[in-house]
């Protein structure tokens, strides 16, 4: 079954929200400042993205652990 690319992008913006809070977390533990982390939060937020949204285009092609699903027909 394939994915539409609009399921995509909303899986890619979900995971990327869960993403940066865990981000800006562990920079704020780490640098102990909340500019910093916001900081390093807003920048990763777009890179990660991207690369998130073109790794799931690629997996999508990837038909490793994929079914075909024949449909039920009814009479």
């Amino acid at each position: 079954m394939k994915e539409k690319r609009y399921r995509s992008i909303i899986k890619t913006i979900s995971w990327r929200a869960t993403g940066t809070i865990d981000t800006f977390i562990v920079s704020y533990i780490i640098t102990g400042h909340v500019k910093v982390a916001i900081s390093i939060s807003s920048v990763e937020v777009f890179t990660k993205l991207i690369l998130y949204y073109f790794h799931e285009r690629i997996w999508n092609k990837i038909k490793i652990g994929k079914e075909h699903v024949a449909p039920e027909y009814q009479i």
